[in-house]
């Protein structure tokens, strides 16, 4: 029998949303415990935020949809932030993001590329964060260098 997503309840969520009071106004703030938990928010969570703060799940969705910081799956082991803001479009980050999409296009399951708009770098543009850890002056056949020799990618990139 299948089993319908209002009878899901999940127990991480539930305890992020009664920690701040059931507030809609934290919403980020949850979402952000949601992640830090289970390492994504998944719809068993939407739904739940979205009863305990009386809102929308589409209100809730929308949110987690509009922040790159969460995720609706599992993320992979590594995520790799590419700025696509003005700053290192123009310092040829276009170029570099291109080339890494189609590197790590085979090895998905290990590394997502996620562009962003701005990490603060813009000096030392085309600038990344690989992980948590900024790198600026991004250099795609350097990174796929050190990714394969770290043993992050298993020589599976192009």
């Amino acid at each position: 029998m299948p089993m319908l997503i209002d009878t899901i309840d999940d127990a991480t969520a539930r305890a992020a949303c009664a920690r701040l009071a059931n507030r809609p106004d934290a919403l980020i703030e949850i979402l952000h415990a949601v992640r830090r938990a289970s390492g994504f928010v998944s719809d068993a969570a939407i739904a739940t935020i979205a009863d305990a703060l009386n809102l929308s799940r589409a209100e809730v969705l929308g949110v987690v949809s509009f922040y790159h910081d969460f995720n609706r799956r599992p993320a992979p082991r590594h995520v790799l932030k590419i700025c696509r803001a003005e700053a290192c479009q123009a310092s040829g980050g276009e170029a570099v993001a291109t080339r890494l999409e189609s590197a790590f296009a085979s090895a998905a399951d290990t590394i997502e590329i996620r562009s962003v708009y701005c990490l603060g770098n813009c000096a030392l543009g085309p600038a990344a964060l690989l992980d948590d850890r900024p790198i600026g002056r991004l250099d795609p056949d350097a990174l796929i260098d050190e990714l394969t020799v770290s043993g992050v990618l298993s020589g599976g990139v192009e």
